[in-house]
């Protein structure tokens, strides 16, 4: 027996969401056999870009029934089933989440039909269940609400169930294990940890570290870890008997600290920590006119410039095309064009003309190196500073001679600006090629509130 369900919630925090409308279609395999579709009182404001994507007002439910007058409904149709949703996982955390708030363990099989159809329909161009089920001709309406959602799901499972001709639908449903299931230690752990930037670490009996990773939101994390299928994610589920955590306040942070504490800590069930997080590089040369020239190459110990590290040859070759527009160097000498005189660039008035030596070489060279100063950490002496864990504290970074030497935190503009200050109260660190590449490919790509030039 089957529950196919669909919620709508007020979004927000995770964790923290409401459910505003339920619909569950109890079937057989065969047909539905029982149904119950109700709005729900959150008791809690519904986000706007919700309310514009569903439909469903504040208004609507300020007289529909609160979670606690529906709760047994919900026991009872779905007692002895498994549940059916598009996105399991995010439907059944919900429902146990409000369960739980009642102080009851509600727990129940379920199946994922995005699962289940990127294993039966592998060509289908896209999961989402709006996409999914009009490129296979099933009819949807109301979509976003929870019934309509539902009723979709229900005639894309039936369509599953017919093309499943080795059953793996069935054997997974009298499989004793539940899938996408907390025990109720497991909840405890992540009802502990905070929906925040930082890391976590999964300890063994023994409390040593076999995990530790960086998160934007701790708690999702961790719960995606407990709620995986396959045997590694088993394995780390059944050794897990507490999680700790390190809020950092910012991703920099989280990325750097968990660079370092891989390398110190080795947990069983982290990867490899790679030698090298990168293998191309864009390295800066003087060519036959004197131009300094720009070129993305695989890892070298070549005398030339490395100005700035890549995971791949394509993301070397972006940074030069978008590095190009903003400095207004050229394709030609930068090795992104084979034109025999003048560059395209040059034809459009974007190129001085650096390709045919029409602009001198000091006045192209300084853009460069203007270049190389706002991307490259080389020789820099420099504090990054950034949002703190709590409000009014800040984290610092401090490079030295183009090296990271730590960081830490700090709640007073003093201690930034005063060189031993700050180095009494950062955490040292080792930096070498992987931090730098670390540091160097976040500012490429993210904001942080600023970087002060630090003076011995």
């Amino acid at each position: 027996m089957y529950a196919i369900l669909d919620i709508e919630t007020t979004g927000g925090k995770y964790n923290e969401e409401g459910i505003t409308e339920i619909a569950i279609h109890k079937f057989d395999g065969h047909q539905v056999v029982d149904q119950f579709i109700s709005l729900v009182n959150p008791e809690k404001e519904i986000q706007p870009f919700v309310v514009n994507l569903t439909g469903i007002t504040n208004k609507m439910l300020v007289t529909a029934p609160k979670f606690y007058e529906v709760a047994k409904r919900i026991v009872e149709i779905t007692e002895g089933t498994v549940l059916i949703a598009h996105n399991a996982q995010f439907d059944y955390r919900i429902l146990r989440t409000e369960f739980r708030r009642l102080g009851f363990n509600f727990e129940r099989k379920t199946i994922c039909t995005v699962e289940l159809a990127q294993k039966l329909l592998p060509e289908a161009e896209s999961y989402s269940l709006g996409k999914l089920v009009r490129s296979l001709g099933i009819p949807v309406s109301d979509r976003h609400r929870a019934n309509g959602d539902a009723l979709a799901t229900l005639k894309l499972f039936k369509l599953l169930l017919s093309k499943d001709l080795d059953k793996t639908i069935v054997k997974s449903v009298l499989k004793a294990e539940t899938l996408g299931e907390l025990s109720p230690r497991q909840l405890d752990i992540v009802d502990d940890l905070p929906s925040e930037v930082g890391l976590f670490y999964m300890h063994n009996k023994d409390g040593e570290i076999i995990l530790l990773n960086k998160s934007n939101n701790i708690k999702k994390r961790v719960n995606q870890y407990f709620t995986n299928s396959g045997n590694r994610a088993r394995r780390i589920q059944k050794e897990t008997r507490k999680v700790t955590f390190e809020k950092t306040g910012n991703e920099l942070i989280a990325l750097l600290k968990e660079n370092e504490e891989l390398g110190r800590n080795k947990p069983k069930y982290n990867p490899f920590h790679k030698r090298k997080l990168f293998t191309f590089g864009v390295y800066a040369s003087l060519n036959d006119q004197g131009y300094l020239q720009l070129k993305a190459e695989k890892l070298t110990h070549t005398i030339h410039q490395r100005i700035t590290t890549f995971n791949s040859l394509i993301a070397a070759e972006n940074f030069l095309h978008a590095v190009r527009d903003e400095f207004q160097l050229c394709n030609k000498i930068n090795g992104l064009s084979q034109a025999k005189t003048n560059c395209s660039k040059y034809d459009e008035g974007t190129c001085l003309g650096a390709c045919i030596t029409k602009e001198d070489t000091e006045t192209y060279n300084h853009r460069v190196k203007e270049l190389i100063q706002k991307y490259s950490l080389t020789e820099k002496n420099i504090a990054i500073i950034d949002k703190g864990r709590i409000l009014g504290e800040k984290s610092v970074i401090l490079i030295k001679d183009g090296v990271l030497k730590g960081l830490g935190f700090c709640d007073l503009n003093y201690q930034i600006n005063n060189l031993p200050i700050l180095e009494s109260i950062i955490t040292p660190m080792e930096g070498n090629e992987n931090t730098n590449h670390i540091i160097e490919s976040y500012l490429r790509k993210r904001k942080v509130q600023k970087i002060i030039d630090i003076k011995e």
